[in-house]
């Protein structure tokens, strides 16, 4: 299965897969945005603020998702010493913080009519910073560590470190008394949206998806260039 992750294995099949990709992210994100901001019906309570959701969860759970792949990769890096695992983790963390800020920020817009405030020290919304800053310590151990060895190493600590906050933002609602509402979708019990804002709430999720793996593949093609014009035949 490793044999199967060589960067150049990899290379191939991004760049083969990249226009596809793109053209099912735009077809998708088209149709969810229609979805979200045409068809789905505005909230009983919150009215047409709701909408602000079909662009923060999705965000949410991309930047969660892709933190925890970081943090396996991490893993997996230390355990198999596969420097490509650290080259995959690299490519994808920009989108992860992106749409890591992406979701504080729409979250604190969401807060204002709903809470009556742009900030709160809530234990999701505190958490979820804490990962921007995990996010950002990741993509910095990049610059600042000129070896490729250390940057690795610090890096990958980094994202092993940080994943333990992942469960604390999860279960944060849980586990203490918050503003933010408890989770609506829940993939082992019963899930309170109803289905027409579901729908959508998942295709954008998709379209969110299909776009970090259009930058990863952009990230992942660019490092093996670099690696190439350095006259480096592997990692």
């Amino acid at each position: 299965m490793l044999k199967n992750l060589n960067p150049y294995n990899l290379i191939s099949i991004t760049s083969k897969s990249h226009k596809i990709i793109l053209v099912i992210f735009v077809i998708m994100l088209i149709i969810g945005l229609l979805e979200s901001l045409v068809f789905s019906p505005e909230d009983y309570i919150q009215s047409d603020s709701v909408r602000i959701m079909y662009v923060h969860v999705p965000s949410a759970w991309i930047s969660l998702g892709t933190f925890t792949l970081i943090a396996f990769l991490s893993i997996g890096s230390f355990i198999f010493k596969n420097k490509n695992f650290n080259l995959i983790s690299k490519s994808f963390a920009p989108s992860g913080f992106v749409f890591s800020l992406i979701a504080l920020v729409t979250g604190s817009i969401w807060g204002k009519p709903t809470w009556g405030t742009w900030w709160a020290w809530d234990a999701r919304i505190t958490s979820m910073l804490i990962l921007v800053i995990f996010y950002l310590m990741y993509l910095v151990s990049w610059r600042i560590f000129l070896d490729l060895d250390k940057a690795n190493k610090y890096s990958s600590l980094i994202a092993i470190i940080g994943v333990i906050n992942i469960p604390i933002i999860k279960f944060s609602v849980d586990w203490w008394s918050t503003l933010h509402q408890p989770s609506s979708v829940n993939l082992m019990g019963k899930t309170s949206i109803d289905p027409s804002m579901l729908v959508p709430l998942f295709m954008m999720t998709a379209a969110f998806a299909l776009f970090s793996l259009l930058i990863f593949m952009m990230k992942y093609n660019t490092e093996l260039i670099k690696i190439k014009n350095k006259g480096l035949d592997r990692l």
